[in-house]
């Protein structure tokens, strides 16, 4: 049915879909604004130049925010080892002066021991410094912004979806992930695959992340000098999770061969460089000598160029057309996804070469992207930006991160290099949870925000009979506000 022939309240239900499935959920009179048309508003969205970039001065790249954060580390175990030295001097002088008196000797002899247990504690590694959550939080800060300010949030959806594609988690590169994002997923999600895999594994959080930094070619002279070896977990988990996916023809020396293609892929050590430190650097004496074979094609060695020979391949590999389309697929429509539309992605991803704007276009043009079952369960990021947004309640970092913790999704912080799961059965039995949160933005909105008009914000056209009813017959407004976030509707896309 084209949009001409569609009676108004059919657009303004297909505007309210839009919102939820494509973006980050309606704000005031966001339906209304994009009801003539909203294929046409989801287009234009990512036609606008710069979408989906955070260009803002203040915040450091990854490897100058590595670089704080080592220094800002030696500091405080240099304030530990002053205090530590001044306790045993104290110690020293005391014994000295023969202060020590047997009667008392138990308690010092326990007070010492004290002390010098809290020194060993503040040399020890004690997680972030002050300085480096202070960062992390205005990286947080910067993606709600984004989020929050995105009129639909189509191409920050997509955002969304490639970085967790190409996850990589807080707990081992606690100050990098914020600009992981910023620099290797944000400028590529409406340019070619290509470019993104290239950045995202050349990208130093990566290499960090997944231990190629560490690893040698065993007949590099590097290999031979220092008898370290080859680390097998980048070459992996890019055939396995970033490019062709499971079961698809690879097997062990393919992975093997690869990581030694990989070998010299490494950062610049930020010991010796505080200027340059944890940037990336091919690195000639880490590197395995010689052509690798990798599923079936030899790659002469070229140094770095090899490296990026076969990245090239694997981005064009049909597999890895077919793995991207499934994913995208699931992601914007079902658990278990349409094989049509799955086809039609793969296909679109193998005629353009890998051209990712053209596959976000051919998702808002398919039909199967605009069934009214409303069948994908919200993961805990989406329903609290949605409810931000619909209530227009200001990004608080810390309460966000603090919450997502609690729900099950750490911002930046998946338990495995898969990533966080994408269907319901991972997040159904959190839901209960979200009524916490639901109630606590109740309480913080209800002075200034209409159930009823918030209803409209929200769902518009989406909400069930059910639910108006359930919201009108409320006892209070917070309750009534919190039946809306916690709505079925609401909960879903």
């Amino acid at each position: 049915m084209t949009q001409e022939l569609k009676t108004n309240d059919e657009r303004r239900r297909e505007a309210a879909l839009a919102l939820h499935r494509f973006g980050l959920g309606p704000k005031r009179n966001s339906i209304a604004e994009i009801s003539s048309d909203p294929r046409g508003a989801l287009l234009a969205e990512i036609e606008r130049p710069g979408v989906g970039r955070i260009n803002n001065p203040d915040l450091l790249s990854a490897p100058a925010a590595a670089r704080m954060a080592f220094q800002a580390r030696a500091e405080r175990r240099a304030q530990a080892i002053l205090a530590q030295r001044a306790q045993k001097e104290s110690e020293r002088l005391a014994a000295a002066q023969g202060e020590m008196q047997a009667e008392s000797m138990t308690g010092d002899l326990a007070n010492k021991a004290a002390a010098a247990k809290a020194a060993d504690t503040a040399l020890a590694d004690q997680g972030p410094t002050e300085i480096e959550r202070q960062n992390f939080l205005k990286e947080v800060k910067a993606r709600l912004d984004a989020s929050f300010d995105a009129d639909i949030g189509f191409a920050e959806r997509l955002v969304w979806f490639w970085s967790n594609h190409f996850c990589i988690s807080t707990f081992t590169i606690y100050n990098m992930a914020g600009g992981y994002e910023r620099e290797a997923i944000r400028p590529h999600i409406l340019g070619r695959f290509t470019d993104m895999l290239l950045a995202v594994e050349g990208h130093p959080a990566m290499l960090i992340y997944l231990d190629n930094n560490i690893s040698r070619g065993a007949n590099s002279v590097s290999g031979i000098n220092q008898t370290r070896g080859l680390n097998e977990n980048l070459a992996r988990e890019i055939l396995e999770l970033h490019t062709l996916g499971v079961r698809t023809g690879y097997d062990q020396d393919d992975v093997i061969h690869f990581a030694n293609v990989l070998t010299g892929w490494t950062i610049i050590p930020i010991a010796g460089d505080p200027v340059h430190g944890i940037e990336f650097i091919f690195h000639p004496r880490m590197h395995e000598p010689g052509s690798q074979r990798v599923l079936g094609k030899f790659y002469p060695d070229t140094g770095v160029e090899q490296g990026r020979a076969v990245l090239a391949d694997l981005a064009r590999h049909p597999a890895t057309a077919t793995h991207v389309a499934t994913k995208l697929a699931r992601y914007f429509t079902a658990d278990d996804p349409p094989p049509s539309l799955v086809e039609r992605l793969a296909k679109t991803f193998r005629d353009t070469d890998g051209d990712l704007k053209e596959m976000a276009k051919a998702l808002v043009m398919s039909e199967e992207c605009w069934a009214p079952d409303r069948a994908k369960l919200k993961r805990p990021c989406d329903w609290v930006t949605s409810i931000a947004r619909t209530t227009g309640l200001p990004s608080n970092p810390d309460r966000f991160t603090r919450g997502q913790l609690m729900m099950g999704e750490p911002l930046w912080r998946p338990s495995a290099p898969q990533g966080y799961a994408d269907n319901e059965a991972a997040w159904i039995d959190g839901v209960g949870l979200r009524l916490d949160v639901a109630n606590n933005v109740a309480e913080r909105v209800a002075d200034r925000v209409d159930p009823r008009e918030l209803l409209d914000t929200a769902l518009g056209p989406l909400a069930s009979p059910e639910t108006r009813q359930a919201v009108a017959r409320a006892e209070s407004r917070p309750q009534a506000l919190a039946l809306v976030f916690m709505s079925p509707e609401f909960q879903r896309r």
